[in-house]
This record gives C-alpha cells, structure tokens and sequence, in this order.
C-alpha cells in the first residue's frame, strides 16, 4: 500500500513543481508555460487520478483512509484550479473528491482563510524573492524545462 502512496505523490510532484515554478516564468513565455500546464494536467495527470479513482472503488486513492497521496492530490488540484477555475471539468471523480476531501473537518479547517495555507505568488511577492537572493535580472523558469539565472 506504501508503495502506491509514493507513486501517488511522486507523480502528482511533476505537476505541482510545474505550477510552483510558473511565476518565475519569463514573461514573454508566461502564457505559453501557462496553456502547457493547463495542457498537461487535464491530458495526462488528472485522467491518471480519475481512472485510479474508479479503478479503486474508494473513497480515497490507496485503501480507505486518508492517505499523503490525497492530501497531495487536493493540494494539486486547488493549485491548478486557482489558474483556471474549470480545470475539473472533465473529471467527475476528481470533482468529488475534492469536495468530499475539503469537506473534512481538519481539511476543511485548513482551507480556511487565515490558515496555514499559503495564497499564490503575486508579482510583488515575487520582485521580494529577487531582492532577497540578489538576482539582478531574475530567475526564470524557460519553456517549462530549463531554470535560467541572470546574476
């Protein structure tokens, strides 16, 4: 059970640095990286997540309690979500795991404005980082592929 618990998040991990990594995007690529997100969640992560759901029967990914793979697989979905609302559109499973998951009481509590749980980067947030680490130019993430820094 272990075992697909870690390829759970081990997959999921590829999509969320994705989308962590997309405010430092060069801004001339940041509607490109953006649709390439987007592409990659809805054709190759969120129908794996699906069909594992139905595949399982279950309440949840592995067994039947909550494991870090779901806990891992809400926090991805709200990310992606957070750039385009309908992300989920296609995927009734996913829809109702999301909301039977955030639905529990822990879960629930730490959604909550004023939690624990961090907003996205906005653009100032961002010229902070740069200061901080003294990148004069910046850092950027290139095509989705390759991490540029200008020092």
């Amino acid at each position: 059970m272990d075992r697909w618990i870690d390829m759970y998040v081990e997959g999921l991990r590829d999509l969320s640095d994705m989308i962590m990594y997309f405010p430092l995007s060069l801004p001339e690529e940041k509607e490109m990286n953006l649709d390439y997100i987007l592409e990659r969640a809805t054709t190759r992560f969120f129908p794996v997540y699906e069909k594992a759901l139905k595949a399982h029967g279950q309440d949840f990914l592995v067994g039947n309690r909550l494991s870090w793979a779901d806990v891992q697989l809400l926090e991805v979905i709200l990310m992606a979500e957070e750039f385009q609302p309908s992300v989920l559109s296609g995927f009734p499973l996913l829809q109702e795991f999301k909301t039977r998951i955030s639905h529990m009481p822990a879960m629930n509590k730490f959604l909550q404005p004023g939690s624990q749980r961090k907003p996205p980067l906005e653009e100032a947030s961002m010229e902070t980082v740069k200061n901080i680490f003294k990148f004069q130019h910046g850092l950027f993430l290139k095509n989705m592929a390759a991490i540029v820094a200008e020092y």
